[in-house]
């Protein structure tokens, strides 16, 4: 890769890091300092920094289609484009903006890709880490599905608001939009099931050929 784009990506994957970090250590220090008051005002904390997050992360759907990053293509856009409908659905609808939900979605959010982006990065400094490898490629996928369970939830609050309030058409035809994307929920999993055994099976070759004394690329395949 060269050098320009591998210090771009490398930049981009860093950035995304300390955002979430950011995000979610604020989150946690705010429950431990105030309780679960401080689940209302969640939005309003870091609402800013994960919305700016989530729309630079549409920048990931060209880093695939580039080649910049290998990896499939629809698991990311599913997952990048349910992210963003359901921020617009709270920021258009301030009063779920207090709701617990708001807190656990954004925790599971950061927790995932806090899983992602420091593998992206030891990937990227020819540093890999086989437990980052495992964490990336195992735990996200049980936590993607409990995510989807919660944005599913967060739906249903903003359907019995807009069912007890003057109507909503703007969000209306957001929710009908966001009805594909939950719909290729299974295929994603699929994909991601898939995913993790083909980057398993990439490091269990690069150990044995280490073990065996044979040139070893550290570069992501």
């Amino acid at each position: 890769m060269p050098s320009f784009r591998r210090s771009y990506i490398f930049t981009y994957n860093l950035f995304q890091f300390c955002g979430h970090t950011w995000i979610l250590a604020n989150t946690l220090a705010r429950l431990f300092t105030f309780g679960a008051g401080a689940l209302a005002d969640t939005f309003y904390s870091v609402g800013l920094v994960m919305s700016l997050c989530q729309l630079l992360s549409v920048l990931e759907l060209f880093h695939i289609a580039d080649g910049i990053e290998a990896a499939p293509l629809l698991p990311r856009l599913v997952q990048v484009v349910e992210k963003n409908l359901l921020l617009v659905l709270v920021i258009m609808l301030e009063p779920i903006q207090v709701h617990a939900v708001v807190w656990v979605q954004f925790f599971l959010w950061n927790v995932l890709d806090l899983l992602r982006y420091p593998h992206e990065l030891l990937r990227l400094m020819e540093a890999p880490s086989s437990i980052m490898l495992w964490s990336r490629y195992t735990l996200w996928i049980p936590l993607y599905v409990l995510s989807a369970a919660t944005e599913g939830f967060l739906i249903y609050q903003a359907l019995l608001f807009m069912d007890g309030a003057a109507s909503h058409p703007d969000l209306v035809l957001l929710l009908v939009a966001y009805l594909p994307v939950v719909s290729l929920g299974g295929v994603t999993v699929w994909q991601l099931l898939e995913e993790r055994r083909l980057q398993l099976q990439k490091w269990t070759r690069k150990l044995k050929r280490k073990s065996e004394g044979l040139p070893v690329s550290l570069k992501s395949d």
